[in-house]
């Protein structure tokens, strides 16, 4: 087919999806995860805030983007900002490059030349995959990186192996206590409910308490979503205890072929039965069983962080980095209101470091 038949052949629709069948498309994504689902952009940024390009070649869907939309009160300028989007990666299918081609355009066709917003993309795509280089389409379309935005940075896990084979090459240390951890007769709670999740959250105040930390996450928000999440699509909470109590709390997320560790909680018993360790193997497993062909462990920071750094490493993934954010737009106005928006965003966070020591 050539270039003149696709275009003709090709649709963006903009905001025609409803809510079930936005929940019906993603999982036919490989790249999908739970910051593209529209419980996710609900809850997060209010459903008002919300737009949703599908895109068709032939009437079937090859791309997806929730957009969120922040617009300065009185005049027509702000921002469209896509998390971890769009989506390209069609399960079972080869990516086509004019398609990915066609779903950036679309995008800069309805939301910086139409809308005349600044549009921000933080593509969900590591940078040193040996397959589409997704970067290089972008800057050919215009795009630029936002350098004042640090990448994010994980670990990443090969679920192809047996679970057997992740075992034997698991590091030493964290075997060990793995091995450990399985010795003292801890009890699993696995599921969805919002029980397990107020079971967490119990964990998680106990842990605060202990750290004395700020945390970085929203967790009421995300008990939001994952009530409003379709069933298929909720995280997944594993719980492990000790003689009736609850010691440790898991929760991931799989909705593409990566899953993604996204919160954890060990209370002051689970430090010494080594819960962590066994709830974290339960995750993997649950994984596979999933069919993820990946297990994203949930970002890392060696020198902020080096204790949940060690944990993680201890999986023996391979490090990754997101391409980095990327951005582009053709209205003045709304450059300007960003450009302003981000630097009181910048001024709070350096208050609130100083505050904190």
């Amino acid at each position: 087919m050539g270039n003149t038949d696709l275009l003709k052949n090709i649709v963006a629709e903009i905001d025609k999806v409803e809510k079930q069948e936005w929940e019906n498309l993603l999982p036919l994504f490989d790249d999908a995860t739970i910051y593209q689902s529209w419980s996710y952009g609900t809850v997060r940024w209010g459903k008002r805030s919300l737009s949703h390009l599908v895109l068709k070649v032939n009437n079937q869907v090859v791309g997806l983007a929730q957009v969120t939309i922040k617009k300065a009160p009185f005049i027509k300028a702000g921002i469209a900002y896509i998390p971890w989007g769009p989506l390209w990666q069609r399960k079972d299918e080869e990516n086509k490059l004019e398609n990915i081609h066609c779903l950036i355009k679309a995008l800069k066709d309805e939301y910086v030349f139409k809308r005349g917003l600044f549009l921000r993309i933080k593509p969900h795509y590591f940078k040193n995959e040996d397959q589409v280089d997704f970067a290089s389409i972008l800057r050919s379309e215009g795009f630029q990186q936002n350098a004042r935005l640090s990448r994010y940075r994980t670990l990443l896990l090969d679920l192809s192996q047996s679970l057997t084979d992740i075992r034997k090459n698991l590091d030493q240390k964290w075997r060990n206590q793995l091995n450990r951890s399985e010795k003292n007769k801890m009890t699993v709670m696995e599921g969805i409910s919002d029980d397990l999740y107020e079971i967490f959250l119990n964990l998680q105040k106990e842990m605060m308490i202990r750290k004395q930390y700020e945390p970085g996450v929203d967790y009421g928000e995300f008990r939001e979503i994952q009530k409003d999440l379709p069933e298929t699509q909720k995280m997944r909470i594993i719980v492990c205890s000790y003689e009736g109590k609850p010691v440790t709390a898991t929760i991931g997320s799989a909705i593409g072929n990566t899953g993604i560790y996204l919160l954890g909680a060990t209370g002051n018993t689970g430090l010494q039965l080594k819960g962590a360790y066994l709830s974290q193997w339960l995750m993997i497993g649950w994984m596979k069983d999933r069919g993820c062909r990946w297990y994203d462990l949930g970002g890392i920071n060696p020198e902020s962080n080096p204790g949940v750094y060690h944990f993680k490493a201890g999986l023996s993934g391979r490090e990754v980095h997101h391409i980095g954010q990327v951005e582009i737009c053709q209205s003045k106005v709304s450059k300007l209101v960003v450009k302003i928006v981000d630097w009181f965003r910048s001024l709070n966070n350096v208050r609130n470091k100083i505050s904190v020591k």
